[in-house]
């Protein structure tokens, strides 16, 4: 086995470029899928291996990006069987030339994972384990993980890989030109995420050219102290005589890739478009420079799916509501498995100005470890903060990390030797930022020394499992002022020597220390300041409290957080925000149900609607301005895919009440009737179903052909349905061009239908070079040119 992991940092270390274009070249039809080439047509995959390896490169990628268990099977082959033929040609490659080291490559599952979709987690985890398996038993010598834009398929494909190997893995995500994946996480979140689940390597590919990657990869440089891998496109993808290539040269790529490298990239290739002259030149180029040195990366970060919460800046506040102590009503709903109450919690908090929810829901009579899962599965489709699992089981704590969709704070570990034991494991394997509680084995140290001390050996035995102290925040504990007059004082003073002595970050839950007096929040309100002025970092508290939220939110006003005062002005120069413990609980207008994506209660309140007014009435004065609120926040980037998707569901479900009484009438959008299709030769449709979902949510009627569809079925839909409207969706490469020829087929026979076109590989200059009406960036943009057009009608 070549020990790629010794070389890395020496000097630049090259992967090869794209296959499947090259092959195409040889013959590969359109929708063929490249690994079949493997049993098929082995000298020819053979020969493109060579000439990489010739072209001087270090690292070749296996012909296996696709051969996953659900594609495999549409192919009628085994995954095993086709890995296993990859890796042989590519040591095959490797020991005619003379070099190489051959990498596993492991692509996306085309499908969305629950509860975007309908793959279950654990599903796509033991898909990707079973291609590692594979792979490893042919002798791969490391996996590249590459082309994903979903952070959880990302986390799925990482474990699975780890738990099946030993071997080294670089992982590579696709983002936009804004630095976004397709389902909303950013290059911080991915960093913090990959970092955290043990990555050897991270980076970037597809999706743009090298010139576009250049300012991402500065970014993500400035985030990680892990190696970077970068494969760009050979720029963007331009259209001649029919026929697709990429506007991006031997020459400039290099020049290009050279900028990367001092960038601080150490590993450099190509992905689609380059040839082995782009690789051969960039090699030629870069070969000679001098990798940057690794930054220390200090920040405290945990994630959602898509949004970052960063310690250290603002304080932040974790919102305390979903958690049985003290409320009989939460209990009770936990006993009900009242999802929506207990969901409603979290949404409230969240509008209250929450930046992190914590998630108790251990009842000594319920399965505590499956209603966990459940409330943060369901909670992160909902809502974009991060999480806090808190518990104090192990196993529901594993359980929980390991179906987060992101970086997670978890609490708590205690500086007894039995809790570090069962912790830290876990922290280490899915890469949380943990809360370490200041109690010894003698219980909690009644002076701010001995909590300092307590601290201490949490962060020294958190290194020596490989944790590094930026993932540890220390609460010191509050007590109740009402047991002992020095209780406030002491916890205040361990604060601020944690802080100064041990650099890591803080946390406390506030309230406790008012317990047993009287108008209780006064004594909190005030303790919560001390601490703020103490360097609290992190408060445990209730976000609907009124006197809590004035308090912090003065205080950052005061501190200087708060640039202008535009968070004291935006909550308190006209009303008073809703503080009331039972906001959650209030009654929600169908429109508002909607936008939180709230599908049980969209339903509820429909049906209650439905006695007052007209189902037309309610699609378009409740459902398609909720939908459009969504849609606009969505376009602008303040809210992402998993929330757009939840939104229209809710709607749907409102929609499935009403349609039965709507009498006959049609909204004007139901004028309209749209096929849509992903191309002849293409089997990826997850955007195209996302747009199906849009569009039939604003009351469109969309005729659904599937995916890998031959242009003749495309013309006989819209002749068949009248359809005024076609969506054609494209993500490979090698299908764009069918993309052509199918709207070229529906010029001459539908002249009249406008067709809209869509994809990752897709731009306005190729759309309008293919003759199409209407290029759709996202899936929203593809909704309001549907619109427009009803609206014409």
């Amino acid at each position: 086995m070549n020990d790629i992991m010794t070389r890395l940092g020496r000097k630049p270390l090259f992967f090869d470029g794209a296959m499947g274009t090259i092959l195409q070249e040889k013959g590969l039809a359109a929708g063929e899928a490249p690994e079949l080439w493997n049993l098929l047509h082995p000298k020819d995959v053979l020969s493109v291996h060579i000439s990489y390896l010739e072209a001087g490169v270090d690292i070749i990628s296996a012909n296996t990006f696709g051969a996953n268990p659900f594609k495999c099977q549409e192919n009628g082959v085994e995954p095993e069987e086709v890995i296993a033929a990859g890796v042989r040609l590519a040591h095959q490659a490797v020991e005619q030339v003379g070099h190489g080291v051959v990498a596993l490559d492991i692509g996306p599952s085309g499908k969305l994972l629950f509860p975007m979709g309908d793959l279950a987690f654990e599903e796509a985890v033991n898909a990707f384990a079973q291609m590692a398996s594979a792979g490893a038993d042919a002798g791969a010598d490391c996996v590249l993980i590459e082309t994903m834009n979903d952070l959880y398929e990302v986390k799925a494909a990482l474990l699975g890989v780890k738990e099946a190997t030993s071997l080294p893995v670089f992982v590579t995500t696709t983002f936009d030109e804004s630095g976004k994946l397709l389902t909303g996480g950013d290059i911080k979140a991915v960093a913090a995420v990959l970092e955290g689940l043990g990555a050897d390597a991270i980076g970037m590919n597809c999706g743009l050219g090298p010139k576009q990657m250049l300012a991402l990869i500065k970014e993500l440089r400035s985030l990680t102290s892990l190696p970077l891998v970068v494969n760009p496109n050979a720029g963007l993808p331009r259209e001649r005589d029919g026929h697709t290539f990429f506007d991006v040269g031997p020459e400039e790529f290099s020049s290009c890739m050279k900028e990367i490298v001092l960038a601080g990239a150490w590993v450099i290739g190509g992905c689609c478009g380059t040839t082995p002259e782009h690789l051969r030149q960039t090699v030629k180029l870069c070969k000679g420079l001098s990798c940057q040195p690794l930054p220390e990366v200090s920040s405290t970060i945990v994630t959602s799916g898509c949004k970052v919460v960063e310690f250290g800046r603002e304080p932040i506040i974790i919102g305390e509501r979903i958690n049985p102590t003290g409320k009989s009503r939460f209990k009770q709903a936990l006993r009900d498995n009242d999802l929506p109450y207990i969901l409603g919690e979290g949404i409230a908090q969240q509008e209250a100005g929450a930046h992190l929810l914590d998630v108790n829901v251990g009842l000594p009579e319920i399965d505590e470890q499956a209603m966990m899962c459940k409330v943060v599965t369901e909670l992160q489709s909902l809502s974009p903060l991060p999480l806090q699992i808190d518990t104090s089981d192990p196993e529901t704590m594993a359980s929980a990390m390991r179906v987060y969709n992101g970086k997670p704070l978890v609490n708590s570990v205690t500086a007894k030797q039995s809790s570090m034991r069962a912790i830290f494991p876990l922290v280490k394997k899915y890469g949380g930022v943990v809360i370490g509680l200041t109690i010894t084995e003698n219980g909690i140290p009644e002076t701010a020394q001995g909590r300092v001390e307590a601290a201490r050996l949490i962060v020294e035995t958190a290194k020596e499992y490989g944790i590094d102290k930026r993932d540890i925040i220390i609460d010191p504990l509050t007590m109740a002022v009402s047991a002992g007059q020095d209780a406030a004082l002491v916890t205040l003073d361990a604060l601020s020597r944690i802080r100064r002595e041990l650099g890591v970050y803080t946390s406390l839950g506030v309230s406790n220390v008012s317990f047993g007096l009287p108008q209780r929040e006064n004594v909190t309100s005030a303790f919560f300041l001390m601490a703020l002025q103490a360097g609290l970092n992190a408060a445990i508290m209730n976000p609907l409290s009124h006197s809590m939220m004035r308090a912090y939110r003065s205080f950052c006003a005061l501190s200087g957080y708060d640039e202008g005062c535009r968070a004291y002005i935006d909550a308190y120069a006209k009303t008073e925000p809703v503080t009331t413990a039972t906001a959650s609980s209030q009654e929600l207008p169908l429109r508002e149900a909607i936008e939180k994506g709230l599908k049980d209660k969209a339903g509820y309140v429909a049906e209650k609607l439905i006695k007052t007014m007209t189902g037309l009435e309610i699609i378009n004065r409740e459902i398609v301005p909720a939908l459009d609120t969504v849609g606009q926040q969505f376009e602008a980037k303040t809210l992402f895919l998993p929330q757009l998707l939840m939104s229209a569901d809710a709607a749907k479900a409102a929609f499935e009440v009403i349609k039965f009484h709507m009498d006959g009438q049609a909204s004007e959008q139901s004028k309209l009737t749209i096929v849509i299709a992903t191309v002849k030769g293409d089997v990826h449709d997850i955007g195209k179903n996302i747009v199906k979902v849009l569009l039939e949510n604003y009351g469109f009627h969309v005729i659904d052909l599937g995916k890998d569809v031959m242009p003749e079925m495309v013309v006989d839909a819209v002749k068949r349905e009248n359809a005024g409207l076609v969506g054609l969706s494209a993500l490979m490469t090698t299908t764009v061009a069918n993309m052509k020829e199918t709207i070229d087929l529906l010029h001459r026979e539908t002249p009249t239908v406008k067709i809209m076109v869509g994809g990752a590989v897709l731009t306005q200059e190729y759309a309008d070079m293919i003759g199409a009406d209407f290029y759709g960036a996202d899936a929203m943009a593809s909704v309001r040119y549907a619109m427009k057009l009803a609206e014409s009608l």
